[in-house]
């Protein structure tokens, strides 16, 4: 799917009406003649940015409130971050951001927040798992046969990172430490320049969500993909192994999405935005348009998200630490 086509999905998205009963407002909030504006700290076209266009488009519905996306971009995500933790903490300024929100401080030298205690977790929307592909130019054609040839000859060998940080990059950091294989990275900004190097061969591997990668490799002329890092397979692309079931047990990884509100923030309106959003992941044609988009979406409680992005950071900590990865 082209970026253009995803985002044209993601604003399809907010035209439809959810099932079941409708979200009704705290006494207060929102007010007659206010907007809520959600704050998405990269460029239009990323799924980001359609989850939050998803979201807002549900507020004005469902709420009746006027809400608009502000995509604020810049240092990594940072500047749209950083307004959110500044902003007034009364509901009417969300973040919709994703991964990075969790591991920013780690990556950043001068991302000198906490995103468990300067900002409220309100509801993650969807996840990407995350899948690996090779280049078509290599004759392996499964993950076990990469790993005897990277064994070998790891010098033939390169993983494509598309951004220090990432989810793909923990992940590629993740595999290669389980399996215990030493191929270099080479890093890029963005996806779009790893894959075009994939696809000509001058990089061997990447890990990426399932949305940047699945489309290239549909007819398996440019790259193939070997293996979902998922716990079973997904519905996304079903013919696709897990990674366990090619010779990674446990290894899963996925990119996720989620919305964010100032610290402060009071809770009757982080619970009534979460079963909002829980109502919209639910509905049975947001399903089906997000998984058309290579995502799958997530109707879970505040508790279970909070519980969730502790156990990222702890996560992600400890392999930027394995590595030695210094903040850039």
């Amino acid at each position: 799917m082209r970026r253009r086509d995803f985002l044209a999905s993601g604003a399809a998205l907010g035209l439809c009406a959810a099932s079941g009963h409708s979200t009704r407002a705290q006494a207060g909030w929102p007010q007659a003649g206010r907007t809520v504006k959600v704050i998405v700290p990269w460029p239009p076209g990323a799924a980001n940015d359609a989850l939050g266009r998803l979201v807002s488009q549900r507020l004005q519905e469902k709420l009746g409130v006027s809400s608009i996306v502000e995509n604020r971009t810049g240092a990594s995500g940072l500047i749209g971050t950083r307004a959110v933790i500044d902003a007034e903490p009364d509901g009417y300024t969300l973040l919709a951001s994703a991964f990075n929100t969790a591991v920013m401080p780690k990556v950043l030298k001068n991302a000198n927040f906490d995103p468990e205690t300067d900002l409220e977790m309100i509801a993650r929307t969807a996840v990407a798992p995350l899948v690996c592909v090779i280049s078509a130019s290599r004759p392996e054609r499964t993950l076990a046969e990469v790993i005897a040839s990277a064994r070998a000859n790891p010098r033939n060998w390169n993983f494509a990172i598309s951004s220090l940080g990432s989810a793909g990059h923990l992940a590629t950091v993740a595999l290669l430490q389980q399996l215990d294989l030493k191929i270099d990275l080479v890093p890029y900004r963005g996806t779009a320049p790893a894959l075009q190097d994939l696809m000509s061969g001058s990089v061997q591997l990447l890990i990426d969500p399932t949305f940047a990668l699945l489309p290239a490799a549909s007819d398996e002329t440019r790259v193939r993909a070997i293996g979902i890092a998922s716990a079973n397979r997904s519905v996304l692309a079903p013919t696709v192994p897990t990674m366990a079931e090619v010779g990674a047990p446990g290894f899963v990884f996925n990119s996720w999405y989620g919305i964010w509100a100032p610290k402060g923030t009071p809770i009757a309106i982080q619970e009534q935005i979460n079963t909002l959003v829980q109502e919209t992941m639910r509905d049975p044609a947001i399903f089906a348009r997000l998984t058309t988009s290579l995502l799958e979406p997530v109707a879970e409680s505040i508790a279970d998200s909070r519980a969730f992005i502790k156990s990222e950071i702890a996560r992600t900590g400890q392999l930027l630490k394995s590595i030695n990865f210094e903040p850039m």
